[in-house]
């Protein structure tokens, strides 16, 4: 083919269609290089117009895209976060307790497809500005949502828990217009009663009170101790102190013995040494025989005097011993009674804290809630109060509201009455009794239908009347009938004619239920005929 056109063609016209086909591509590369357009990491790119499918706009993040001309274009929506502080107060929480959340949320553009597509659609072209306060008003709300689902007790204790409920409720709306939430900081909760700060306080009022309780009980432990060992000590020296004085006393003792058997050993040696003498003495000389008795008798004495200072030894140590175990005896129980005094005190030490143990408890336990019932019963009371205050407030309104329109009305309708009777009399002119006349014939259709009322609903042929038949002459003579029945037809047919002639003055007729009454001749009485009586309709035995 490309043979055949160069046979054809002239040189110059093959040389003009290569150039040209070389533009066209080179048209073709340029255009394709202008139109393509890179997405930076930071940026996310949006292709708009005709992008195919239901879709209104293409979200991309990361490479590339070839942005057709004329039936497309193309814009960048940044990643970068943009940080949020949203001063949250009086927010009402679960019990009515309106709490202040001041907090701090780092929010971006969320590069999931879903999303991406949501903030192209509704985020594209706005300023960085604008996106913070669309999502400022989201995050309030879904706060304040939250915070109403929640006691400050949950707010305050379990801060994850809270967390999470704002993570999940803030991230659902933000998803909506292409947001997410990256962080929040909540900066610190309070609220307008004081009751966070009254758990405060609880809280470090039991922590004291626990300290205080481990304080007592290390004290008492160390009493109980220093009682105990003080006691074995005392116990222990006075037990050493009584062996030394009875070893003492027994040393003393055998002492005292030993030398009273020496001194007796000497005394008996010598007796014995006189008595040979004696003897010896005696066996000269006849003198000598009174002096032995003499010298035995003596002797005799001097031993019993001996033996009775051995034995007044003796009792002397004894008694020496006794009073040595009595005083032994004195300093133990003087010793046990300093135990058991310590032994006393140290349980008195427990007992307080014990009772100082149950005191904290009771505080802790009972005080300490019945104090917060009463708060809460006091913050309820005073929340039904207002609430009852504003809905009779409201009430109030309502009806002065309702009589102020009512009265408004009546006002109008009576000044346009007056303006109206003001009207009538200066028509009159100077014959004002005719307005009168004109108020009366204004009112004469409303009255002949209430005396219409009045009777069209009777059944005269189905009244059956009994009564004794009698009669009495009238003012004229004649015997008009005066029963039941003629009464009522009577008086019935006596009102006729001024209603009649009220009804001819006004230039109105009445229904034909009430009849016609001519006008009388100059010589007959304007009293009308009184109608014949109808038979009672009523069978035999009714």
């Amino acid at each position: 083919m490309f043979e055949l056109l160069a046979a054809t063609l002239p040189s110059g016209a093959i040389l003009a269609l290569i150039v040209l086909a070389a533009l066209i591509l080179l048209s073709a590369v340029v255009l394709v290089v202008q139109r393509y357009r890179r997405c930076p990491s930071n940026r996310i790119l949006v292709i708009y117009g005709k992008v195919g499918g239901q879709r209104a706009a293409k979200a991309l993040h990361g490479g590339g895209a070839f942005v057709w001309p004329i039936i497309q274009d193309y814009a960048y929506l940044s990643l970068e976060p943009m940080t949020i502080d949203i001063e949250l107060t009086s927010a009402l929480s679960k019990k009515n307790i309106r709490v202040a959340v001041p907090s701090t949320f780092t929010i971006g553009i969320s590069t999931q497809p879903d999303i991406m597509n949501n903030a192209a659609e509704r985020l594209l072209g706005l300023a960085e500005r604008d996106i913070a306060s669309t999502a400022r008003d989201i995050i309030l709300g879904q706060m304040r949502l939250v915070i109403a689902t929640l006691t400050i007790e949950e707010i305050n204790t379990d801060r994850e828990r809270f967390l999470d409920l704002v993570n999940k409720n803030v991230n659902y709306e933000l998803n909506k217009v292409g947001l997410y939430m990256i962080n929040v900081n909540v900066r610190d909760i309070t609220d307008e009663s004081g009751y966070i700060e009254a758990l405060g306080r609880k809280a470090a009022a039991e922590a004291i009170n626990q300290a205080k309780i481990e304080v007592a009980d290390a004290e008492r432990s160390g009493a109980i101790g220093q009682a105990t060992a003080n006691r074995e000590r005392e116990v222990r020296v006075a037990e050493q102190a009584a062996q030394a004085a009875i070893g003492s006393k027994q040393a003393e003792r055998d002492q005292r013995i030993r030398t009273s058997e020496l001194e007796a050993e000497g005394i008996s040696g010598e007796a014995s040494a006189k008595r040979a003498q004696d003897i010896a003495v005696a066996e000269q000389a006849a003198q000598a025989v009174q002096g032995k008795k003499n010298a035995e008798a003596e002797q005799r004495i001097k031993v019993a005097s001996l033996e009775a200072q051995a034995v007044d030894g003796e009792n002397t140590s004894k008694a020496e011993i006794a009073d040595s175990m009595a005083k032994l005896a004195e300093r133990q129980a003087t010793a046990r009674r300093k135990g058991d005094v310590a032994l006393a005190n140290a349980s008195r030490d427990v007992l307080i804290a014990e009772k100082d143990e149950e005191l904290a408890r009771m505080e802790k336990e009972i005080i300490a809630k019945q104090m917060i019932e009463r708060k809460q019963i006091e913050i309820d009371a005073d929340a039904e109060a207002e609430k009852i205050r504003r809905i009779a407030k409201g009430n109030a309104d309502g009806i002065l509201a309702r009589y102020l329109a009512e009265a408004e009305g009546v006002q109008k309708v009576l000044e346009s009455k007056a303006a109206g009777y003001e009207r009538l009399i200066a028509s009159c002119g100077d014959q004002k009794q005719l307005a009168a006349s004109l108020l009366i014939i204004e009112k004469l259709p409303e009255l002949v239908a209430e005396q219409v009322k009045a009777i069209q609903n009777l059944k005269i042929d189905k009244i059956t009347v009994w009564d004794s038949g009698q009669s009495a002459g009238s003012a004229n003579g004649e015997n008009v009938p005066t029963g039941s029945t003629g009464n009522f037809l009577r008086g019935l047919i006596g009102a006729l004619p001024p209603m009649h002639e009220l009804a001819q003055q006004a230039g109105i007729d009445l229904p034909a239920v009430l009849g016609r009454v001519d006008k009388p001749a100059a010589n007959q009485s304007h009293r009308p005929a009184a109608p014949s009586p109808r038979k009672p309709d009523h069978k035999p035995g009714e």
